[in-house]
């Protein structure tokens, strides 16, 4: 196994461009939108578009497992309004089926918020229904739950959440989690010294299970544990520091999935990219 190692490039210009910008910043693995993520609908995937998106993956090295892409940033399958939450419910299938037409396996998502119209119980109930109907209608691609920095009225903050999360589904070959280490930090995982890096990661396994890490965002933070602020920071630049970085890249049960960059300034991807792969040799 292997650390594969990019950033959420961009998409602009059609699907089939994100594996050519993943490659020209030494990535060996991105992640994209496959759809504009501030709007509800676009046009179908052209076919021409899908097969030129699986050449060049083919072309560039990227198989399916070391893609991440993610969906809209409008999508809420937390929605406890059970009219509001279909249209979310129809844009969350949209985005799997475009997924799928891509020949990609897994794609990545925030469960939700509750709004605080119904408490975090019954909220997790309707996160799990909404993702089970959605897997149900579209074979083929695993639901990867992302945590959350508890910002607001977002859910998904803690393990024991996505755990529950994941265990409503009730279809375990098809969920899996991405954990973002700026939110986990934000939402009070302290995990910068070597202790507590690995504390945490036994919660992660006894709660979760790393069979079910499907994918990493690796990203910096601007403010402190605990603090609920979903802020990105440059790795190095902020309160995690690169220690974390180099403990993950040196860690193997971090290997053969997506680790994903979405910190805040692109110029630097290269130079982080190299770095990370650098100590997982």
């Amino acid at each position: 196994m292997k650390k594969y190692i990019g950033a959420h490039v961009s998409a602009q210009g059609g699907v089939e461009n994100a594996p050519l910008n993943a490659r020209a910043i030494g990535a060996t693995a991105f992640a994209l939108f496959v759809k504009n993520q501030r709007q509800w609908s676009a046009p179908p995937l052209s076919e021409e578009s899908v097969a030129r998106f699986k050449k060049n993956c083919s072309e560039c090295g990227y198989a399916p497992g070391t893609i991440l892409p993610h969906d809209g940033y409008l999508i809420n399958l937390g929605q406890p309004d059970p009219d509001k939450r279909r249209q979310s419910v129809e844009a969350f299938v949209d985005e799997l089926e475009r997924c799928a037409a891509l020949g990609l396996d897994r794609m990545n998502f925030h469960p939700g918020s509750h709004l605080r119209l119904v408490d975090e119980k019954e909220d997790i109930s309707i996160i799990a229904s909404s993702v089970r109907e959605a897997l149900e209608r579209v074979p083929g691609v695993t639901a990867v739950f992302e945590n959350t920095a508890g910002q607001g009225s977002n859910m998904g903050y803690s393990f024991e959440q996505l755990a529950d999360m994941l265990e409503q589904v009730g279809l375990p070959d098809r969920v899996g989690v991405c954990i973002d280490t700026c939110h986990a930090f934000a939402a009070g995982y302290d995990f910068v010294s070597p202790d507590s890096f690995d504390k945490v990661w036994r919660d992660f396994d006894r709660l979760i299970g790393f069979r079910y890490l499907k994918g990493m965002h690796l990203n910096d933070a601007k403010a402190g544990a605990g603090s609920h602020l979903d802020r990105h920071e440059s790795l190095g630049q902020g309160t995690l520091g690169w220690g974390v970085f180099e403990r993950l890249m040196k860690d193997p049960r971090f290997d053969g999935i997506p680790l994903i960059l979405e910190t805040v300034d692109p110029d630097l991807w290269p130079e982080e990219i190299a770095q990370l792969q650098s100590w997982a040799k």
